[in-house]
């Protein structure tokens, strides 16, 4: 640790300068008049959270500057640790990944940036942020001063945050304050020591004179455990809270200086078999227009929420496991493809009582265009493509390994035994600790079975005999992101009993699928292995298909009508997970610049349950978020 930071202030020192230094720019906390000062003036920012890494590269320009036209002077960004270093010491700032990139461009657009920064960040994102990979540590403590997790995050934030030391707003860039942690009150840890390593690394890394501070819930609780002496306080809470009442309870732990809202809630979240969240506009509108007129700095969650892409949904863990949808729609001001709402415009009427609203148009909606139906082939079933999905080979072990020990951190893994005896009559198949994380799909002798869930399915009845293969594909659904469980391992997590038979002598292989649908591979396995192994529609299987080219690549809008659920891929892409009979969410995002507009344009869907005879799926020019499907 010592040897690294040594290294990254002597790069700091020898770093060229790429901003005008000015010794007029400045930004601070005014406590005498309990207010922010930009320039030595009194400032109040109007934001709105965005996530680079939920929106295509080539469409940040575009969702910047309609938040800029609504009249915002700042937005807010989580940085995920597990997007940017998803390998341990690998780290990866380039493409999508590419924050320095997103931070000038709004640095043109003339926005100010509320950087977010961790190490946790919740945000409905897989494990909150923190990669998988720290999940090797059996006994590890998260967000605390564990020794093994203080290591891993130091050397992430010192990566980090050297990076972003030049956009401070004080070193001519637009960074104008830094949160430490996130939400820390509603962990269960409450550890002030790992409060103060972090405060003192990103003074180490940033300097004196920037702001740093916290967010947390509207509870004393929240506010108590999050806080800490040199860090300001601020708090978040959405339309149904009585205004006077929160910021009462952040004048507790701040006395003094600006009310701060860091996170106001214009939408909500969804989970799957819940219904599409809805929070209503005029309420969003009234609630802003108070606390603006109080004079509170408000940052608004989210103003535009995005998507889920391939496997980065997050999950809750209350009194069961509830997987986040692939839609980040948010019922945000700007919806998922980043079109102006309704409820954008009465936010732009809101706000132009208290500043000046850029004069020009709105940028419009991005086009949109139905492609209509695709038809899709049969590839053949994962068992049968093993050799292309998992060219490694298995591991072999004599009891169930998680995905964590065999470092497969995301989508899938297929564990293999054979059963102990013969099973003429349906016996159960237990899993007796709800070791099932978090969906297996289960056949015997390439016989479908059906589904183990998480917290709701545990048993399921076979038949079959000796030495028969049982054979068990389990997805990983998105690691918990909130709350005392997010050490969310994954796979098959304790032994399977079969009757009075614990399962043993497993071969388990991890499965890459993104890997052979980029390179084109399933496409030319199609031929060899369509039609071998289950019928069509039973059991985990691969479609593919080709949405031929139009002239165009507009944004669309993907549906599964009839198939249950699964993944699916444009192009390579991992658009994320369809479930349309869980519900709510019914089509999947497709950004235009996933497509091609003169190439034929490659469909790969992993179906997990059941096909539709049919094997189409349609391409719409608007979404369907809100319909619930069967709870099952």
């Amino acid at each position: 640790m010592k040897s690294l930071i040594t290294f990254v202030l002597i790069s700091l020192c020898l770093m060229p300068i790429f901003f005008v230094l000015a010794d007029s720019r400045s930004f601070s906390i005014d406590y005498k008049n309990n207010c922010f000062q930009k320039d030595g003036k009194p400032f109040q920012y109007i934001s709105g959270s965005i996530h680079y890494y939920r929106i295509p590269r080539e469409y940040w320009k575009d969702r910047l500057l309609k938040m800029y036209m609504t009249g915002l002077n700042a937005i807010q960004v989580y940085v995920p640790w597990n997007f940017h270093e998803t390998v341990q010491g690998v780290f990866s700032f380039s493409g999508d990944r590419d924050l320095e990139y997103f931070l000038n461009l709004a640095n043109q657009t003339g926005l100010l940036v509320i950087l977010r920064p961790g190490p946790y960040i919740c945000a409905e994102w897989e494990m909150g942020g923190l990669p998988a990979w720290l999940l090797q540590k059996p006994n590890i403590i998260l967000r605390s001063a564990d020794t093994d997790y203080l290591q891993a995050a130091s050397n992430w934030l010192a990566e980090l945050l050297h990076r972003m030391k030049p956009w401070l707003y004080q070193n001519g860039g637009n960074i104008i304050s830094v949160q430490v942690e996130n939400e820390y009150g509603s962990y269960f840890a409450c550890d002030y020591n790992y409060l103060r390593h972090l405060h003192t690394l990103f003074r180490l890394f940033l300097g004196e004179d920037i702001i740093l501070f916290t967010t947390d819930g509207n509870t004393d609780k929240e506010m108590r455990c999050g806080t800490l002496e040199g860090l300001y306080a601020t708090i978040d809470f959405g339309t149904e809270t009585n205004i006077s009442t929160a910021f009462i309870r952040q004048r507790r732990f701040e006395p003094k200086g600006p009310l701060v809202n860091s996170e106001f809630y214009t939408g909500w979240l969804d989970h799957w078999g819940e219904k599409h969240a809805y929070v209503d506009t005029d309420k969003v509108c009234k609630k802003l227009g108070e606390m603006l007129a109080m004079g509170a700095s408000v940052n608004m969650y989210m103003f535009e929420g995005g998507t889920n892409f391939g496997y980065w949904n997050g999950a809750d863990h209350d009194t069961r496991f509830r997987s986040v949808v692939t839609s980040y729609d948010y019922n945000a001001p700007l919806s998922e493809a980043g079109d102006p709402t309704d409820k954008l415009l009465a936010i732009r009427d809101v706000i132009r009582n208290f500043r000046d609203i850029p004069v020009g148009p709105m940028p419009p909606a991005t086009p949109k265009f139905a492609y209509g139906f695709v038809t899709l082939q049969k590839v053949g079933n994962i068992s049968s493509l093993l050799d292309t999905l998992s060219p490694q080979g298995p591991v072999r072990s004599q009891y169930p390994l998680m995905f964590e020990e065999i470092k497969q951190y995301y989508g899938f893994m297929l564990y293999r035994t054979t059963l102990p005896r013969n099973v003429p009559e349906p016996t159960p198949l237990i899993s007796p600790l709800n070791g099932i994380h978090d969906r297996a799909y289960v056949s015997v002798n390439g016989v479908y079975q059906g589904i183990m869930e998480r917290d709701t399915a545990l048993v399921i009845n076979v038949t079959g005999r000796q030495g028969d293969p049982l054979d068990m594909l389990v997805e990983n659904m998105g690691r918990v992101n909130f709350g005392s469980y997010i050490n969310d391992n994954k796979g098959l997590l304790g032994n399977l009993i079969l009757g009075n038979d614990v399962l043993t002598d497993w071969s388990i292989y991890p499965l890459d699928i993104d890997t052979a649908v980029a390179n084109g591979w399933l496409q030319s396995a199609h031929s060899t292995h369509s039609g071998s192994g289950m019928e069509a529609g039973d059991g985990p299987m691969i479609y593919s298909g080709t949405l031929m080219p139009k002239g165009l690549a507009w944004d669309t809008f993907v549906k599964l009508n009839g198939w249950t659920k699964g993944q699916i891929w444009v192009n390579g892409v991992n658009l994320g997970r369809y479930w349309p009979q869980r519900g709510p969410q019914q089509t999947l995002y497709v950004p235009g610049p996933f497509l091609s507009a003169t190439q034929p344009n490659n469909i790969t869907v992993l179906e997990l349950e059941r096909a539709p005879s049919h094997c189409r799926i349609l391409f719409m020019d608007r979404p369907q978020l809100n319909n619930t499907g069967q709870k099952t």
